[in-house]
């Protein structure tokens, strides 16, 4: 419980003590927390009208007020000083401010804090060009990913990071690299014209925040084919509906283009999703995970038309190890249930194909009955 009046100050500041993801203001209920995927409301009394309509005025700037005012919907970053970060989308609803509030950790979160599988790192460190695309459905850690990938190469190598973001969530240092981060809405207008100036900032790596439209996509694809590392999120399930996606946002009549142009530049496609972990584990959620890598095969199979095939060449890695290359949500679900990290239950529920899950996961008991009947035996 928050004793005391209810501020934004004192609310946000609570989201470390609690270890929430997420905080949500909404009229008629009491503020409420995203604490390990659950949604746990304070004990206080409900939000009135008034209050949520001049909650979060302290951490608003005139402009951010008046755009808030005129369109019903805003974006914007805010920091407590302890260098906290929050990524908030305020919203008219009922004709009533509502808010969702995302807190962002001030140090960038490792591969390792975020249970990635060590593909990730090795990608970034052999791609000095082509398109990275990392995607998943809001609040799968998508921001937190881009921005570990951003390190890597800042702590690496020599390089001039441009990113373009709404808004900026993570404050990288400049260490081996120089950085601009331009926020939508504060350094630039809109994407479109961020992007239109990028490359004429002699970048070397490219994030783009989200790619959301034609333009967005459009600037991507020719920046990773003039020579730059390009990284940018969508929000698709997995990889085979970030692709589809890409291709929706151009007329049929210039898709055999744009096919050929993300053939020749794609390095990977990576998709995620949060899970809650089992009690016990060492952190409270964990990624479930499906990458697409940009082989010669998959780039011929997109080249061509011939779609259909990938799912088949993701899949193809039924190694003991899918963290190394190409892999499938079924596999990378069935290796966070053989480290304990997640039920079968709930890899059951997330799994896209629950016959290959089902399949793989008896692989994994059958082992594992073989082991303790062996060391049963005497001298086992």
């Amino acid at each position: 419980m928050i004793t005391g009046s209810l501020t934004i100050q004192r609310l946000l500041g609570s989201m470390k003590k609690l270890d929430a993801s997420d905080l949500h203001i909404k009229v008629g209920v009491a503020p409420t927390y995203r604490i390990g995927g659950m949604l746990r409301a304070i004990d206080s009394p409900p939000i009135t009208e008034d209050e949520a309509d001049h909650l979060l005025d302290p951490i608003l700037t005139p402009v951010q007020k008046e755009k808030f005012e005129s369109t019903g919907n805003l974006d914007f970053s805010s920091s407590l000083p302890d260098g906290d970060r929050f990524r908030i989308n305020i919203f008219r609803s009922g004709a009533h401010t509502h808010a969702a509030i995302r807190r962002v950790k001030a140090e960038i979160p490792s591969y390792e804090q975020l249970n990635l599988p060590p593909i990730y790192s090795k990608l970034v460190n052999e791609s000095t060009d082509g398109l990275v695309l990392v995607v998943g459905v809001t609040g799968s850690g998508k921001s937190s990913t881009l921005a570990a990938m951003i390190e890597q190469i800042n702590q690496t190598r020599a390089e001039n990071i441009i990113t373009i973001e709404d808004p900026v969530e993570y404050r990288i240092v400049p260490k081996k690299s120089i950085i601009s981060q331009r926020e939508i809405g504060i350094d630039v207008a809109d994407y479109p014209t961020a992007l239109r100036y990028v490359v004429r900032e002699d970048p070397d790596v490219v994030m783009i925040g989200e790619l959301r439209d034609h333009a967005t996509v459009l600037a991507a694809i020719q920046a990773a084919e003039t020579g730059h590392l390009v990284f940018g999120s969508m929000h698709t399930a997995d990889t085979m509906q970030a692709f589809s996606r890409m291709l929706e946002f151009f007329p049929p009549t210039e898709r055999a283009f744009i096919r050929t142009a993300i053939a020749n530049t794609l390095r990977a496609i990576c998709a995620q999703k949060l899970l809650p972990a089992l009690e016990g584990f060492k952190s409270k959620v964990v990624p479930a995970t499906e990458v697409l890598l940009g082989t010669g095969l998959v780039k011929e199979k997109i080249r061509e038309g011939e779609d259909n095939d990938l799912p088949a060449l993701i899949s193809g890695n039924t190694g003991a190890d899918p963290g190394e290359g190409m892999h499938s949500f079924a596999l990378s679900l069935a290796q966070l249930v053989k480290k304990e990290a997640i039920s079968r239950s709930m890899a059951m529920d997330h799994a896209p194909n629950r016959e290959a899950l089902d399949s793989m996961l008896k692989g994994v008991e059958v082992k594992a009955s073989t082991l303790v009947s062996r060391l049963k035996k005497p001298g086992g």
